[in-house]
This record gives structure tokens, C-alpha cells and sequence, in this order.
């Protein structure tokens, strides 16, 4: 039996997918995976071939709405598919989702599934361009997903939009799973830092609550002047992203202290006391489940997806969308009342270990996809 998983991002079929590749590997189907920028001498590609795995590069685009680079990505798919002939196909992320389903449907594969990681830049609210690519998004949607077994969702407030919507059709199967989980070996609880310090991990974007960070981190540092806040990421194609002048500004007004883009943000969290994503919108927060994991306390939004993630007033907090203020306020709460760090820290990692570990999210895909 053949399985092919396909994204738009090649770092993610091993930050993101490594264990679930590992599950089905050792439940003896033969892993093809479809991603970008997969060429000879890649150091994903060699990882994935080192476990056996059997790796294809696609010319997919993972930002932008280019009609013949996509009904390129499109036919090269189907071909891939002509030639593997998988008996199960999975994508994941916008692109993967509706063309390689839309591929599979023209292939003949007979398991065809998706698995809707989050919203992103094209459901958010706007004008003009902005509210023509949602509808065009939404349209597409609907026809890969028409003919799809089961769509897997990671927070049911996705879910809940997708059939309100009518994005999926009547009588279409939907599981929610528990986002994308988290290797709690891997992640384990680590001692707190003795000093306030503030963490956030993202690929800087505007809808991930970046700009608002920042801003609460500057009310909190005009109170408290030894807090530190931390920056993770790096400047992203989309055309929500942050710009250079914009970080530049931050890191020399010493707002926060940025570290780039890291290949293990494990030091970064263990050097932080709480973990914060003001973020607007989310499948299941991956960062936050690794922080949780690692024993940090979490600020978050009451946003779907993130309000998935924590218990308000148990292993953190949850502050509105866009609200700065609440925002600086529940981080001034961490650094009046320490002893809320340590004591919501651990219930984030019970919490993340009896809800997340993704062992059991993957047997949970496995089963629902009737391959266990």
C-alpha cells in the first residue's frame, strides 16, 4: 500500500509531519511525500530518504494566486500520481489541500483526505483584492473537498465554519483532531529562568499578532524595565508579512530582543518564563503545544484555535484579539504574581501531555483513515 503526503512547505514534513511519517512507515505502507524545493542535496530530502521514504519535488507555489504556476502545480500532481499510483493521498495547508485533491480526484486515487491546519491570510476579513481571493479560496475548497472522504479539521470552530459556509457538502465526513501534537520526549520540562522574560515564536505575519506584541511588550517595559521580550521567526512572503524597516525599529528601540529564525527553538523556550501568541486565527498553535510541553505558562487569544489550548486562569491566560492593553496587563500579571509562572507552567505540561502527545493524535489519523 502506497501513501502519499503532500505540502507546500518542505521544513514541515519533518517539524510538523516527522512522527506521522514514522506511524505509517512502521505500519509497512510504502511514504511517498510532494513538496517544493525537495531537490538533490536538500537536507530535508536526505532526511526523509535516510528513514526510507520516497521524496518528490513539485513546482507548487505556496503564496499567491498565479492561474497557470497553479494549473502548473495541478498537472504535475496528477502526473506524480499517474506514475506512484498511492492508494491514499493526505495534503495539508491551502495548496495541498485543494490541488492535491482536485489531482487525486483526476487520478483515480481511491483515499483521498485533507487535513485544514488553519485558515490563514486568505479567510481574514477585508475589502477589494482582499475579499475577491476569499471567495476564490472558498470556491476552490468546495470542489476539492466535494468528492474527499474526510477532512480533517484541528479545532471545531474550523470546522463549524466550513459547514456554515458550506464549503463541505451535505454528507461530508469531518473529524477534529488534536492539532498537529507534540513529541513530549522531545520537549520536556525545563527549569524557569530567574529573570521576566517573554517569548514568541512565529513566522512574522500581521494575523499572528506580532505588531501587537510588541506593542504590550512597550507598556509592560515602561513599568517594568528588566522584563525581556523575545522574538523567534522570520520575515515571510505573504503579503501580510512584517516588514524589515518595522523589525529593525523594534530591535533598535530594544522593544524586544529578536533571535531569527532557529532549526530548535527548545533554548529559547527553556530561556523564557511565558510563552505568548497574540495570534488571530490558528489551526491548533504547534509553538504553543511545545512550550506547554517544555512547562511555560501561555498568554493567548480567545481566537479559534488558540482558545483550544489553554484553560483561562489554569495554564494561562486568554486576552481578545487585537487588545493590546489586556494584552500588557496579562503580562504584568506574570511578573506581580511569579508564582503564577510556576503553577500554570506545570498544568500546561499535564495538559499537553494527556490531550496532545502526538503519538495519540497520529493513532487517532491513522484510525479515522482506517489504516490502524
Amino acid at each position: 500500500m502506497k501513501f502519499l503526503l503532500i505540502a507546500s512547505y518542505p521544513d514541515s514534513l519533518l517539524n510538523f509531519r516527522g512522527p506521522l511519517i514514522d506511524a505509517l512507515l512502521a505500519c509497512g505502507l510504502a511514504v511517498h511525500v510532494a513538496a517544493p524545493d525537495l531537490l538533490p542535496h536538500n537536507e530535508v530530502r536526505r532526511q526523509l530518504e535516510a528513514k526510507g521514504v520516497h521524496v518528490h519535488d513539485i513546482p507548487l507555489r505556496r503564496t499567491g494566486m498565479n492561474p497557470i504556476a497553479d494549473i502548473n502545480a495541478l498537472y504535475s500532481l496528477w502526473g506524480l500520481m499517474r506514475r506512484v499510483r498511492p492508494d491514499y493521498v493526505l495534503g495539508y495547508t491551502i495548496k495541498p489541500v485543494i490541488y492535491g485533491n482536485l489531482a487525486a480526484l483526476f487520478a483515480g486515487v481511491p483515499k483521498r483526505y485533507a487535513l485544514i491546519t488553519g485558515l490563514g491570510y486568505a479567510f481574514q476579513e477585508g475589502t477589494g483584492e482582499r475579499r475577491l481571493l476569499k471567495r476564490l479560496v472558498q470556491n476552490l475548497y468546495r470542489v476539492a473537498l466535494a468528492k474527499t472522504r474526510k477532512v480533517f479539521f484541528q479545532n471545531p470552530d474550523d470546522q463549524a465554519l466550513f459547514k456554515f459556509l458550506r464549503i463541505m457538502a451535505e454528507g461530508s465526513v469531518s473529524v477534529v483532531v488534536n492539532g498537529s501534537g507534540v513529541d513530549v520526549t522531545n520537549f520536556m520540562a525545563a527549569p524557569l529562568p530567574e529573570k521576566p522574560r517573554f517569548l514568541l515564536i512565529a513566522r512574522l505575519l500581521g494575523d499572528k499578532g506580532i505588531r501587537e506584541y510588541v506593542q504590550a511588550a512597550a507598556i509592560v517595559k515602561s513599568k517594568y524595565p528588566q522584563s525581556e521580550f523575545g522574538l523567534v521567526g522570520w520575515i515571510d512572503g505573504n503579503p501580510d508579512a512584517i516588514t524589515q524597516v518595522e523589525l529593525d525599529t523594534w530591535v533598535a528601540e530594544g522593544t524586544v530582543v529578536y533571535h531569527g529564525r532557529l532549526s530548535d527553538v527548545r533554548p529559547a523556550i527553556a530561556d523564557c518564563s511565558v510563552y505568548v501568541l497574540p495570534s488571530y486565527r490558528e489551526g491548533t498553535p504547534r509553538t504553543v503545544l511545545e512550550a506547554m510541553a517544555m512547562g511555560r505558562a501561555v498568554i493567548t487569544t480567545d481566537a479559534p484555535g488558540c482558545r483550544e489550548t489553554v484553560v483561562d486562569g489554569d495554564n494561562g491566560f486568554l486576552v481578545p484579539v487585537k487588545a493590546v492593553n489586556e494584552l500588557a496587563m496579562a503580562m504584568i500579571r506574570f511578573i506581580e504574581q511569579p508564582a503564577l509562572i510556576s503553577a500554570m507552567g506545570q498544568r500546561s505540561r499535564e495538559i499537553v501531555v494527556q490531550k496532545y502527545d502526538v503519538h495519540s493524535v497520529n493513532k487517532h489519523m491513522l484510525s479515522e483513515m482506517g489504516i490502524l
